[in-house]
């Protein structure tokens, strides 16, 4: 062994004793940056005075994911317009619906321009006054500070999607494309969006069944058991699922890189009959298990509705069913998505309880009723023991509910210890981004920089992700963060570096 001199010092143990004193001086930078960011972050929030700083703070603060996405609901009104004319499609100046009835649209391209009531989106962009009321149909901007006559804001917010209905399901790796473009800007670097609707099969006479007053609820099982085996031998029903794979194979190409990866939730229209709920339930639980781009099943449609309302204890006895035949397969349920008046007091009693301890959801989404609920101590205390989060929608629980600030029960889930993470809901529709919705928290709700740091990583931990992705997307995360943090600690002023 090569000594240096009598010191029994060898040119490998330099070497080491050096290696040792760069990692200790990176990890004291690490955490020297993460203490001046996190003093930072505090003087933001306690001074209103510096929101601009502090929305700047937001945005560029990298961001886990986005768990709670609708893919209609996040493409903007610009770009809806922009299809209708990729379509050939056209707008109706009167009620603002496309029409892609080609007799129709021919008849209106006969007329001289200024009689024409349905137009191209190019045209209906050049007319500042109908273009204006053109948003407010399609998105709810001006809700809030526009005179003129409003229906409810739950109805404003639900009717947008019929009108940008008809080009919501065209041009999707274009629509995708444009999502994650908008995500990288805001350093946001995973979205699960809830994609396409499940295929339809409907049974008439399965519906007759469950309507029948002599109908036995313990018998529901075995008849969701006979609707499976007839909806596994219908080639339509196959045909569906084979179409929705292509569909999100095709939307998705391109989508995922080394700085952004995007994954994919059939989602159930819980407003329809019993057949085509189910018939959708289990096509989704199938999508999921055949294809890696699809990791979770969700049910959406307004909560407060009469049929939503009269079949949801049916919806979660029939996602028990399928959870049963597909362990594996996750679910990520809107459940509580309501409030006391918009539905009498008893219907804000058992949603939750029952989307977790019936249909086993691994996510709730919205959760804002959970004061309400029956037994909402023990509701939280089993969400808390098995990690199941609520994905926390603050811009569209104010809009649609009208609940915010104090109403709002995460402060009731943080106190109880029950997972939340922060996302969007349908950002095109109510015009924000994820930043704005951490703004939000930040502003309305006493935090700190370790609790909206640990957010972002929680978004990660609680997504439908396969372990390797979602080891390789936290790894991310953490180079990301270092690189922020060192970039907001030298860009204070008085920093010497």
């Amino acid at each position: 062994m090569q000594r240096a001199g009598k010191t029994g010092i060898t040119p490998r143990l330099i070497a080491a004793a050096l290696a040792a004193a760069f990692a200790c001086g990176a990890h004291a930078q690490k955490g020297g940056n993460e203490e001046i960011v996190k003093r930072h972050f505090a003087t933001l929030v306690a001074s209103p005075a510096r929101t601009a700083e502090l929305t700047m703070f937001m945005t560029m603060m990298p961001k886990g994911g986005d768990l709670h996405h609708h893919y209609s609901g996040a493409i903007y009104a610009e770009q809806y317009l922009e299809w209708v004319d990729k379509q050939g499609y056209c707008v109706s100046k009167v009620n603002f619906r496309i029409t892609s009835d080609k007799a129709a649209l021919e008849a209106e391209r006969a007329k001289p321009a200024p009689l024409r009531t349905c137009v191209s989106g190019a045209d209906l962009v050049a007319d500042n006054d109908t273009y204006r009321k053109l948003l407010q149909k399609w998105s709810t901007v001006d809700f809030d500070n526009h005179g003129g006559d409003r229906v409810p804001p739950d109805q404003t917010f639900f009717d947008t999607f019929g009108y940008f209905g008809p080009v919501a399901s065209t041009n999707t790796n274009e629509g995708l494309r444009t999502l994650k473009a908008r995500a990288i800007a805001e350093n946001l670097s995973y979205i699960e969006t809830i994609f396409e609707l499940a295929p339809i099969t409907p049974d008439p006479a399965f519906d007759n069944m469950i309507a029948a007053p002599g109908f036995d609820p313990a018998q529901l099982d075995a008849s969701l058991a006979k609707l499976t085996a007839q909806l596994e031998g219908n080639p339509a029903f196959a045909r569906g699922i084979a179409d929705y794979i292509a569909n999100v194979e095709k939307s998705a190409a391109g989508i995922d890189d080394e700085r952004f990866t995007m994954r994919y939730q059939p989602y159930v229209l819980r407003f329809l009959s019993p057949s085509i709920v189910f018939s959708q339930m289990l096509a989704s639980f199938k999508l999921a298990q055949a294809n890696p781009l699809i990791v979770g099943v969700n049910i959406v449609g307004q909560e407060s509705l009469h049929v939503s309302m009269r079949d949801y204890s049916l919806h979660m006895r029939m996602f028990r069913f399928l959870k049963a035949k597909y362990p594996d397969v996750k679910t990520a349920l809107h459940a509580g998505e309501l409030r006391l008046g918009i539905v009498p007091p008893e219907g804000l009693t058992f949603h939750i309880a029952e989307a977790v301890n019936v249909a086993g959801a691994n996510r709730i989404g919205h959760g804002i009723d959970i004061a309400h609920e029956k037994n909402a101590l023990a509701v939280m205390k089993t969400m808390r023991e098995r990690r199941i989060p609520v994905e926390v929608n603050l811009t569209s629980n104010e809009f649609i509910l009208g609940v915010k600030n104090e109403e709002h029960p995460i402060e009731l889930y943080r106190r109880y210890g029950v997972p939340f993470v922060i996302s969007t809901d349908d950002a095109g529709v109510t015009r924000h981004s994820l930043s704005s919705e951490y703004m939000l928290f930040a502003t309305r709700y006493k935090t700190d920089y370790a609790e909206v740091k640990k957010l972002s990583y929680d978004s990660i931990r609680h997504a439908f992700l396969g372990e390797a992705d979602r080891k390789r997307l936290l790894g991310q995360l953490d180079e990301r963060f270092a690189k922020f943090e060192a970039e907001i600690a030298g860009a204070l002023p008085g920093s010497r570096r």
